[in-house]
């Protein structure tokens, strides 16, 4: 039973990344082999259009760009589960998120009748993080986060997403020009609700990569 988690937000040690931490013990906590990857430590672009991935008679599935992410790739479609957070930046994940979406749909995806090479099966949790408020996210977000979970059907298991609102971006506000956010009120919220989504974090961890195994 293997779990996968991957961090696509740059802060490693930060929200995003404490929520996979979490999300990890309750991977192992059910048994699993977790590995943790820092996708802004690899280097990697998007797909590059090379086309490799469709001759004919190549192991579908894979991506043969030579880079940090194509290994990424492998792991993931050789997975029970796979555990993924990202920041929201301008309303979107992050651009490593995309890089690794465009190349890992692309591979798997058949230009004889658009349908997918993949025939296994990856539960997925997905992990958002943002300085918004849960009435923001419902109201500008929710539907577009949704779908793109919804992209990550294509492991063919189990997809969950997980947002947390309202996040806490520095320690000491008064050392930043952040003057629309009061941090009082982030530290109350934070210390309120973080608690909670770690726990949470972590059931989603434990319960997706126990599912795997049945």
């Amino acid at each position: 039973m293997k779990t996968i988690i991957l961090n696509a937000s740059p802060r490693k040690t930060w929200n995003t990344a404490k929520l996979l931490k979490s999300a990890a013990k309750g991977a192992k906590d059910a048994g699993a082999e977790v590995e943790y990857i820092d996708l802004y430590d690899l280097t990697f672009t998007g797909c590059r259009g090379c086309l490799l991935c469709k001759r004919k008679g190549v192991e579908r599935c894979h991506c043969y760009w030579k880079d940090d992410l194509s290994p990424i790739i492998d792991k993931i479609f050789h997975a029970n589960t796979l555990l993924i957070g990202t920041a929201i930046y301008l309303g979107r994940p992050t651009s490593r998120y995309f890089e690794l979406i465009e190349r890992l749909h692309f591979c798997s995806l058949s230009y004889d009748d658009y349908s997918n090479y993949f025939t296994g099966k990856v539960n997925v949790g997905m992990f958002v993080s943002m300085n918004a408020s849960k009435e923001f996210y419902d109201r500008l977000y929710k539907e577009k986060f949704e779908g793109y979970a919804k992209e990550l059907e294509m492991l063919n298991g189990e997809v969950e997403l997980y947002p947390c609102f309202d996040t806490l971006q520095v320690l000491d506000y008064s050392k930043f020009n952040m003057g629309s956010f009061d941090e009082t009120k982030k530290k109350e919220v934070h210390e309120k609700n973080f608690p909670k989504d770690l726990e949470n974090a972590y059931q989603m961890g434990k319960k997706l990569s126990q599912t795997s195994a049945d």
